[in-house]
């Protein structure tokens, strides 16, 4: 069963004000990325995909990261809006997270930012910034969302959630 939406305060969002199918919008702050204790991307150019229910998902221009931390990974996926996702193995001082993160080389219409750019589960990095807040990772293993302040929910992911 949904919980009931959460009403946004000042300078909030809704996931349940976010479309269906999916938009993509630039991100005007910086956005951070760090693992096995370093700092493994940080960009002013980010952009995020906001989709019903769903908190904000980042993806990072690929030139962004330090050079080796992004290996390709075997296998793909397949999203209904965005096309054929494939994956990257991250790694950094040591530490390595299989399929921590994804990107669209060849999305379809209207997800053309996507190709050059990819997303990262903030939940199995050290830590993930939008501006310097450290964000949440959304729950759940599948979606990759980020949660800020300025987000509310209630929102997919979680145990149960998955017929909303």
């Amino acid at each position: 069963m949904k919980k009931s939406r959460i009403i946004p305060g000042p300078g909030q969002e809704s996931v349940w004000d976010y479309p269906r199918p999916p938009r993509v919008e630039q991100v005007s702050g910086r956005v951070g990325v760090r693992f096995g204790g370093t700092l493994i991307a940080d960009t002013t150019n980010a952009v995020r995909v906001l989709e019903t229910s769903h908190p904000p998902v980042y993806y990072l221009p690929l030139a962004d990261f330090a050079p080796g931390v992004l290996v390709p990974s075997a296998g793909t996926t397949f999203c209904e809006f965005k096309g054929e996702a494939a994956y990257f193995d991250v790694g950094a001082g040591g530490s390595r997270v299989p399929r921590g993160a994804w990107t669209y080389p060849r999305p379809v219409r209207g997800y053309e930012d996507l190709s050059t750019r990819a997303a990262i589960y903030p939940g199995r990095m050290d830590s993930c910034e939008v501006d310097g807040e450290i964000v949440q990772a959304q729950d759940g293993d599948f979606y990759g969302g980020w949660i800020t302040e300025g987000i509310v929910g209630p929102f997919k992911g979680a145990p149960g959630t998955w017929g909303w």
